[in-house]
């Protein structure tokens, strides 16, 4: 299966999930391996929108292509979230779970609901499962960001 990430260039052949690491997410703390990917390249990129500040976009951004083994991916249903997990700015009890999950190695793909489109997917692919080595980037491309979806 195909799943995408909107990101910068330097990043872009990453699978340690380092970047999570460094600054947590909405399903992570700090410390934790993660690396985020949606269903689709629109969702990737509006997931990336909310996430970042227009002046700290960077002039080079990729959007890659993974492989997953869908025999991996566990779905993660609504009703299993906290009841908050759709705030902004992302609560502890959505990084608490993320991290329970990650840390739990019980999965190496995690399938979450999105909070910016509803009925639609992220997954978490978790580096610290043993099966983390059966994701493969397929692709990387330079991406154009356009500026107009974060304009006013």
């Amino acid at each position: 299966m195909e799943v995408y990430r909107v990101g910068a260039t330097k990043y872009a052949r990453d699978l340690s999930g380092e970047g999570a690491k460094l600054f947590g997410g909405r399903w992570n703390h700090k410390t934790v391996p993660c690396i985020y990917t949606s269903q689709s390249r629109a969702l990737a990129t509006l997931e990336y929108t909310v996430n970042i500040n227009i002046d700290e976009i960077p002039r080079a951004l990729s959007i890659t292509t993974f492989d997953i083994p869908q025999s991996e991916i566990r779905l993660i249903s609504e009703d299993k979230l906290p009841g908050n997990w759709k705030e902004t700015p992302a609560p502890s009890s959505t990084k608490d779970f993320g991290t329970a999950l990650l840390k739990s190695s019980n999965s190496a793909v995690y399938k979450i609901p999105s909070c910016v489109m509803n009925e639609e997917f992220n997954f978490l692919l978790n580096p610290l499962h043993p099966q983390h080595k059966l994701f493969k980037i397929i692709e990387i491309k330079d991406f154009i960001y356009d500026v107009r979806i974060k304009l006013k």
